[in-house]
Parts: structure tokens; C-alpha cells; sequence
């Protein structure tokens, strides 16, 4: 009887003791299934992404080399909102910067006075002869 109680005693130690798997910021909140993600390098650059999870958040995207070192990509995301719906955004990123549109995004995009400034400054710097 004593070897039972012993064994029983050290298998609910060792149950006890084993690492538990939480997730302090997001204890309420349920795991959220991997249905896809496919990553492929296409070669010299050039890649495709596509990811999708079982709560409806997804990514797809492709990229390539751009001409002044950057890498060039255009592609979508998409969550869900708290009514249910889902927002999309489509997005293009290369040498002229990121683009994005979605029906969420609001337009015209008013710039903020540290916006216009560095835009000032650019041009400023441009019209010298100044280049980065």
C-alpha cells in the first residue's frame, strides 16, 4: 500500500511540476487555428506570401527587387471588426512609398504640421542639389 501511495504521489508531483502554457496578455481568449501558410522564394528576389487563420485573418502578399534596392510588394490583409464584418486593405509598397486602400481608410488623408514639414524640408533639400 505504501509503494501505491509513493507512486501515485510522485505522478502527481511530476504533473504538477510540468511547464504549463499560458498566455499572460491573452488569457480569455481562445487559440485561433493555422489554416495556411505558404511562403515561396520565386528566386533572385522575388517571393509570395499567403497566410490565413481560422478566425478570417489573412495575408497575401508578393514582392520582387526594386529598382533603387528596395523590394517592391503589393498584396492584401484582412481582420475582423467587433460587428462581425471583416475590413480589407489592399497595398502596394515600392519606390514611392505605401499605399494602401480600403473603404475604412478615410480620404483625403489629412497630413499632420511634422508631415508638411519634412515635405518641406525635402523639397528645400532637393532644390539644392541634395540627395540621400
Amino acid at each position: 500500500m505504501n509503494l501505491v501511495f509513493l507512486v501515485l504521489s510522485c505522478l502527481m508531483a511530476t504533473v504538477a511540476a510540468a511547464p504549463q502554457f499560458t498566455r499572460p496578455n491573452l488569457p480569455d481568449q481562445p487559440f485561433v487555428a493555422i489554416l495556411g501558410d505558404d511562403r515561396q522564394d520565386l528566386g533572385d528576389g522575388a517571393f509570395s506570401y499567403v497566410f490565413e487563420a481560422a478566425n478570417g485573418i489573412g495575408e497575401s502578399r508578393v514582392g520582387n527587387p526594386g529598382s533603387k534596392g528596395q523590394t517592391n510588394m503589393q498584396g492584401s490583409y484582412r481582420f475582423p471588426l467587433d460587428d462581425g464584418t471583416f475590413a480589407e486593405v489592399r497595398f502596394v509598397s515600392d519606390e514611392f512609398g505605401f499605399r494602401a486602400e480600403s473603404p475604412l481608410i478615410p480620404t483625403p488623408h489629412p497630413l499632420p504640421a511634422h508631415a508638411v514639414e519634412q515635405i518641406r524640408v525635402a523639397e528645400e533639400q532637393r532644390r539644392r542639389g541634395i540627395q540621400f
